[in-house]
């Protein structure tokens, strides 16, 4: 077995148990892909069929790096195996077993504008406040249900959920969430959640299809695993309920999708379900210095929720992690910009070995004005991604037409663009005469005599004899042929053309991308069956993890953490570690949210290769209004050896004079000011580098601060005994300036800040 020799002792043991249930808990750059990758193909070697395998991931990018690296080692018969994201594996069977659940093989699925599109038109024909039921909160409501698998009826006949949304006086919710489902259905689709629900409803009504899947998949493996939700925990289960031949694969300390779902007790109580599960944890980072494992070490073990591992590193020691403070979010922004081009400059390196990673995306603006400063080039990952542009979209619109003429959301999108005379007018009557007759919009367009009357049922009718020729040129042409032929016949590449504006240009330019890339899936040689319908399958489950990166690209990376997730940079700065921002204000409230942020921080940390820089400021504007922000808990709670605390002088920004008093007050600072750098031989060694909290006086109560003055002495429950030095605006908005003797100046909200005066 020469092809395991490369593997480590940890790994070479985890890849050698392919039976029965096995856990595999793989810390942060410890080798996981690799030791799937060579999972799959021992299992290959050792005899099973391919057709028998089963590997679910998150990404379409992690499957398609994983088939070809077992193709490196078993040859083409990797090709056999089942491998992709959950959505996309269970949309293939879904289009195998649509019928028996009532849907047709070609159904379309909606993406989430898609959903929220149908939504609007729901809210609206319902004469509902958007802003009460905002698009967003109902899509969001209906996703959260059907992920824990509660369908429509269930969501209705439920009390606790019908209390909770007539208390919140959104008592129309339920009823939404039928009229949506009805109107997918109608219109032959399925939204992303659907692809998981539907297989669960599938699995569950139809005993021959889980067994015949269950003898399919002999051998199943989940990337991953801390990420999955109720809904993919079951079926899994129920997949590999009669071998129970199943490996996860996962690390609890990168579960960071809550919001979406996730469950991280789905790996924590993993053992639960299988008491004979063998338990195999890699532990080796092959990624980073030693400096940055001990930190992100020292940070996770604050969580009490964990499976318990100790990751090492035999890498360099690497440079101690640079903190750094700011005045203002855009100062943060200035320092980080130079540090990156004083990097590149001393070391030689490239852009693409820089990543910002921030909590929020309103953070970037500042990153990006200060790196635009500096004619730094960079890129925002996670924006919005090729297959979301307007331009991409009607074509495919087009597409999905050709082959569901039910879809809804896509005939809406089209049917009068380019302009055809189908207005608005004319096309809430199709709608009213459908809902009227109860059939499809496509079966009032095929038939518009019937329905609409003179130049309306004209032009609808040739709209109708337009979709009807794509479909069959479809049916007799490859992929990149359909589409050259709808994208020259619908009028839109005419259209785009014909706009000589610069985003005009751009428009034109990612349609004849999109169609090197449909003539790219023509022309390849691993895959049989070449149509558009083909293409559009693969298209729909696309994320956006799976297009925004281009590794050729010499820029600087800049992205939410949650972005981050699964990359990896030679230096890495995470910024904006501050209280109430990292961690989240929102997850301040219960310990399962606190330690999720943690885990994000983790995550955060275990980018870095090379070099880690963390930064914060301690002023920033929230919602227009300048705001004072202290150190987040997080940096307090890193072992102090690890890092290099260098602050320099915080600096007023050249365009204001609301800063001068803070600014001088800063300049002058007592020599106890925490924030001071440690001389080594005459201070002691630092033991934490966030202020001390100050303990209150016996008798501290607050006090009446409607008639505080300037030179008054005050105490505050943290930051202890200070003085007045400035009071601005108006009742009950006030903003004082106190000097405090522990920690220096900072600027207060009267009506929050809870003083008590002490000596007036």
């Amino acid at each position: 077995m020469e092809y395991l020799r490369g593997l480590n002792p940890s790994q070479r043991e985890a890849v050698e148990q392919t039976e029965g249930p096995v856990m595999i808990v793989a810390g942060a750059g410890s080798g996981k892909t690799r030791v799937i990758t060579y999972r799959v193909a021992h299992l290959i070697k050792k005899g099973v069929d391919p057709f028998n395998i089963l590997v679910l991931t998150f990404t379409n990018k992690a499957a398609k790096e994983m088939r070809e690296r077992i193709m490196n080692v078993v040859g083409t018969e990797a090709k056999n195996s089942w491998m992709g994201t959950f959505h996309s594996v269970f949309a293939k069977i879904l289009r195998v077993e649509a019928e028996k659940i009532g849907y047709p093989n070609n159904f379309t699925i909606y993406d989430t504008d898609d959903s929220k599109s149908l939504i609007r038109t729901i809210l609206k024909e319902q004469a509902l406040d958007d802003k009460l039921y905002n698009a967003n909160f109902v899509y969001n409501r209906i996703s959260s249900a059907k992920n824990n698998l509660i369908s429509a009826a269930e969501y209705l006949n439920n009390e606790q959920i019908q209390a909770e949304d007539f208390s919140s006086g959104r008592g129309k919710l339920g009823e939404i969430y039928q009229i949506y489902t009805q109107r997918c259905f109608k219109a032959g689709a399925m939204d992303f959640d659907d692809l998981l629900f539907k297989t669960n409803v599938l699995l569950k009504d139809h005993p021959d299809v889980l067994y015949k899947y269950q003898n399919k998949f002999k051998y199943l493996m989940v990337d991953e695993y801390q990420d999955t939700n109720f809904s993919q925990y079951l079926i899994v289960k129920k997949l590999a309920a009669i071998t129970e031949n199943l490996c996860v694969v996962g690390d609890d300390a990168q579960s960071i999708y809550a919001f979406r779902g996730a469950n991280i007790q789905n790996i924590l109580n993993f053992e639960k379900d299988y008491p004979e599960l063998k338990v195999f944890k890699l532990e080796q980072n092959y990624r980073s210095t030693q400096n940055i494992v001990q930190v992100a070490n020292s940070i996770i073990a604050n969580n009490k929720n964990q499976l318990k591992k100790e990751v090492y590193s035999e890498n360099e020691t690497g440079d101690k992690i640079k903190v750094i403070r700011a005045f203002s979010d855009n100062e943060e922004g200035k320092i980080i910009a130079e540090e990156i081009a004083q990097e590149r400059s001393l070391k030689g390196l490239k852009y693409q070995n820089f990543a910002i990673l921030y909590r929020t995306n309103a953070q970037s603006r500042a990153m990006e004005e200060a790196l635009r400063k500096l004619n730094i080039p960079y890129k925002i990952y996670g924006g919005l991604s090729f297959y979301q542009r307007k331009e991409i979209k009607d074509l495919i619109a087009y597409f999905r037409l050709t082959f569901n003429p039910n879809d809804e959301e896509a005939l809406k999108r089209v049917i009068n663009y380019p302009r055809r005379g189908i207005g608005d007018t004319t096309v809430d009557r199709i709608i009213v005469s459908a809902d009227k007759n109860n059939i499809t919009l496509w079966d009032v367009i095929c038939d518009p005599s019937k329905y609409l009357d003179g130049r309306s049922s004209t032009s609808v009718g040739s709209f109708a004899t337009l979709i009807q020729s794509f479909q069959v040129i479809a049916k007799d042409h490859t992929a990149y042929d359909a589409a050259l032929h709808i994208a020259q016949h619908s009028g839109l590449l005419k259209d785009l053309y014909e706009d000589k504006s610069v985003e005009g240009l751009n428009r034109y330019e990612n349609i004849q991308e999109l169609l090197n890339g449909i003539k790219e899936f023509s022309e390849r040689e691993d895959i049989e069956e070449k149509g558009l319908d083909v293409f559009m399958q693969d298209v729909a489950l696309l994320t956006n993890e799976d297009n925004d990166k281009n590794p050729n690209a010499d820029t600087v990376s800049l992205m939410t953490i949650h972005s981050s997730k699964g990359l990896e940079f030679a230096n890495v700065f995470v910024v904006g570690l501050e209280e109430n921002l990292f961690p989240s204000q929102l997850s301040l409230s219960s310990r399962a949210d606190l330690e999720e942020e943690r885990r994000l921080f983790y995550v955060a940390i275990t980018r870095a290769e090379k070099k880690l820089t963390l930064s914060y400021a301690t002023s920033r504007y929230r919602w227009g209004t300048l705001t004072n922000c202290e150190p987040s808990r997080f940096i307090d709670e890193i072992d102090p050896k690890y890092l290099e605390i260098d602050f320099k002088p915080l600096q007023k920004p050249a365009s204001s004079s609301f800063f001068d008093d803070e600014r001088n007050a800063w300049d002058n600072r007592s020599s106890g000011d925490t924030f001071s750098k440690p001389k080594p031989a005459s201070k002691p060694k630092i033991t934490s580098i966030l202020p001390k909290a100050h303990v209150p006086s016996p008798d501290f109560a607050p006090s009446d601060t409607s008639n505080l003055q300037v030179g008054m002495e005050v105490e505050h429950e943290r930051f202890g005994f200070g003085k007045v030095l400035t009071l601005e605006g108006n009742k009950p908005d006030v903003k004082a300036t106190v000097f405090f003797k522990e920690i220096g100046q900072k600027q207060l909200l009267l009506k929050f800040a809870k003083l008590r005066i002490v000596i007036g």
